[in-house]
């Protein structure tokens, strides 16, 4: 199968900073082992896999290097960047495994910059017993939680178990039992964990383990931004419309801002820019760097 394997970092001007994704435009896509044979061979937390357009979406699927995810952001607006950079500005409608996500792909001053609007969220309390698991994992104590902000779970294309800090001390020092942690979240079918600390009503530091996905840390997670903002609206904890800025990767040395727009209804929106990163050839594609 004909294709070609594009690498960027999402959510960052730097190569340096942000999180890495591979997307791969081919033909049509490929079969589900191939597509993960090749996000393990990147090696990035997730690869998106494009097929061209068909009538007005494109189809697209999400692969870690373990497995399939049902929805990522920022290897969607790495995608958006590509195609802008590729075909010009616009809207592209991506049909994914969750619904279709239109990314709208602009020019921004020297760069391109993508805005995804998430399916609709929904957020749900987290049983005790999960909560309980997931600090045990976590080497973290009840009581260093934010009351302000109870633990929930919270969905914007991915479940994600959110958990709120009072200290940004306690969010720096992070250090978990992967193999206890990624059993937990097997059992309960969860993307990531979203973990935050509120600097201001807007402004949020995030940190992310990915073990189900065989990555310790994500550094920039829109789809988890998306759902901890249709959760915030959703609780009432801010007011609608808003913007949410979301600092991610800081204590990975890979710097990544999120931007998103919460809406007083419907879809999260989660924007950002991206930048070329160094292409390796894959035995199964093409691999090239835009220009």
């Amino acid at each position: 199968m004909t294709g070609t394997l594009y690498r960027l970092s999402a959510f960052t001007r730097d190569p340096r900073g942000g999180n890495p994704a591979g997307v791969w435009l081919g033909e049509a896509l490929l079969d589900p082992a191939t597509m993960r044979r090749i996000a393990a061979e990147v090696g990035y937390s997730e690869t998106a896999f494009l097929a061209p357009r068909h009538g007005e979406t494109r189809q697209v699927r999400y692969y870690s290097p373990e497995a399939e995810v049902s929805f990522c952001g920022h290897a969607t607006v790495a995608a958006g960047v590509l195609l802008g950079r590729l075909e010009g500005a616009g809207t592209y409608r991506l049909a994914t495994a969750v619904g279709e996500v239109p990314v709208t792909v602009e020019r921004d001053g020297g760069d391109w910059r993508a805005s995804l609007v998430s399916v609709t969220p929904d957020s749900r309390a987290a049983a005790p017993a999960l909560i309980e698991a997931a600090l045990a994992s976590l080497g973290w104590q009840a009581h260093e939680l934010d009351p302000g902000l109870p633990p929930v779970l919270a969905y914007a294309g991915a479940w994600h178990l959110v958990l709120a800090v009072a200290t940004k001390e306690r969010l720096d020092d992070l250090s978990y039992d992967f193999a206890a942690l990624k059993a937990l979240m097997q059992r309960e079918h969860l993307t990531t964990l979203q973990l935050v600390w509120r600097e201001s009503t807007t402004r949020f530091h995030a940190r992310d383990p990915f073990p189900v996905g065989g990555v310790v840390e994500d550094p920039a997670t829109g789809a988890a931004a998306a759902a901890l903002g249709g959760h915030l609206r959703a609780a009432g904890l801010i007011e609608t419309p808003t913007r949410l800025t979301i600092l991610q990767g800081e204590a990975m040395g890979r710097p990544s801002r999120i931007e998103v727009r919460v809406p007083v209804s419907g879809g999260i929106v989660v924007a950002g820019t991206a930048v070329d990163l160094e292409a390796v050839p894959t035995d199964a594609t093409r691999s090239a760097t835009p220009g």
